[in-house]
């Protein structure tokens, strides 16, 4: 662990990501992810060989948890941010990931300068999920990653679209009030949704995030997974949850 702390510099932390021995550097100050970077992560379907393109990769969490659940992949993250995108970066070389994951430090509408159009198998990302209004939060780094400030779910769908291969497959997580903007925008793309999924906070609570994939020239035909719920009645993880994080066979 000694070695792996060399890596970090003032003010960061290392987080075990609880696979394969993976570990993540974070900036508490700046936007730390969370249990939907997982979720997302074990929601998406990567075939051996496929490339993938993470939009939005912030701390880089998602491509490395992909990485860990599919040694046989190539990942880019793109992320706006380049205190950011460093961060990510200095996380991929610790966990000796080079090799398979390249983050890219652009902006997600200017992406079609770096990648080429239907290059892409599979595309990820967990996006801002707050339209501009209201209380945003005073740090840049936080703001941007929760609200539509940089980026709308409009470009975003575009460009993932504009990305992926025919028959491709896009992976979000959002919130189930932008259900049918997700649904409406990824048709007017040629996005199909083909697959939901509802996670709950409880049992008892209604839903608080909403996974999808939707396929780039899909037939329309939108299935249902089970909903996944995160906690039991006591607070503790769910065996759903607790499943999210464990190694596929």
């Amino acid at each position: 662990m000694k070695a792996l702390h060399q890596w970090l510099r003032p003010g960061e932390r290392l987080d075990d990501l609880q696979l394969n021995n993976l570990h993540l550097i974070q900036d508490p100050d700046s936007f730390c992810f969370g249990v939907d970077a997982v979720l997302l992560s074990h929601f998406a379907r990567v075939k051996k060989g496929e490339q993938v393109v993470d939009l939005g990769t912030g701390s880089g969490v998602i491509p490395i948890l992909l990485a860990g659940r599919h040694p046989h992949c190539r990942i880019t993250g793109v992320e706006l941010q380049p205190e950011m995108a460093e961060r990510a970066g200095r996380s991929v070389a610790m966990n000796g990931l080079s090799d398979r994951i390249t983050i890219l430090a652009r902006d997600i509408r200017d992406i079609r300068e770096v990648l080429a159009p239907a290059s892409v198998d599979v595309v990820t990302s967990n996006p801002p999920y707050l339209v501009p209004g209201g209380l945003v939060n005073p740090r840049e780094t936080r703001a941007i990653a929760r609200h539509e400030i940089t980026l709308t779910l409009e470009q975003l769908m575009e460009q993932a679209a504009w990305l992926l291969k025919p028959g491709g497959r896009f992976y979000l997580i959002h919130r189930p009030h932008r259900l049918v903007d997700i649904c409406v925008l990824g048709r007017q793309v040629q996005l199909e949704p083909k697959w939901m999924q509802l996670v709950h906070p409880y049992a008892h609570k209604p839903p608080a995030m909403v996974l999808m994939q939707l396929n780039r020239d899909g037939r329309p035909e939108l299935k249902h997974h089970p909903p996944l719920v995160i906690r039991q009645e006591d607070g503790s993880y769910t065996p759903q949850l607790l499943d999210c994080y464990r190694q596929p066979e």
